[in-house]
């Protein structure tokens, strides 16, 4: 795919793009069918094509290329609104479920994506954004350290035996010259 980042426009999804979405969502997760036990990988599968239907995210942020939807991300208010577990205490931004086509990697999405949760959790009056992932998706928490999050142990919640690692960045930090938004 010839694209670069000058191209890339980032929006709100709209409701007839689910199966669209829900399409690029199971690509980009598919790198981890072959690392799952079998029923594992379809009950993930199934949970994120059931993710884009949902009402629960304040935002769905989806990335286009040439008019084709590369990638997207969901955006929640709290630990509540994104896992039904407010003792996790979580009161601010949390995104979700990043996805990027592999034919689309490497062209700076995923970052514009988590720039985009970033500026609308400061419109929302949040100063930080959180996300959880697993040491499974290696590449997506080198990503995630690279733009600046850092671990935030207290956030940190059990599925089954895997260990999903909570963090957390100041939003501002990640936006730099874009901050002067209205």
């Amino acid at each position: 795919m010839s694209s670069n980042v000058q191209n890339v426009i980032i929006r709100d999804a709209e409701e007839w793009e689910a199966d669209m979405i829900a399409e690029v969502m199971v690509e980009a997760y598919g790198q981890y069918a072959l690392t799952m036990p079998p029923d594992r990988w379809e009950e993930y599968r199934e949970s994120i094509k059931a993710s884009v239907y949902g009402s629960a995210p304040v935002a769905r942020l989806i990335a286009l290329t040439e008019g084709n939807i590369v990638g997207s991300v969901q955006m929640f208010h709290s630990s509540e609104s994104a896992y039904g577990k407010p003792e996790m205490g979580i009161h601010s931004p949390i995104i979700r479920l990043l996805a990027v086509s592999p034919a689309a990697r490497g062209l700076g999405i995923a970052t514009l994506l988590i720039q985009e949760a970033a500026r609308r959790s400061i419109q929302l009056g949040a100063s930080t954004l959180n996300l959880h992932t697993s040491d499974m998706m290696a590449s997506a928490v080198k990503l995630y350290e690279r733009l600046g999050f850092k671990r935030a142990f207290d956030t940190d919640i059990w599925n089954g035996d895997t260990l999903v690692k909570g963090y957390r960045i100041e939003a501002a930090s990640l936006l730099g010259e874009r901050l002067h938004f209205s």
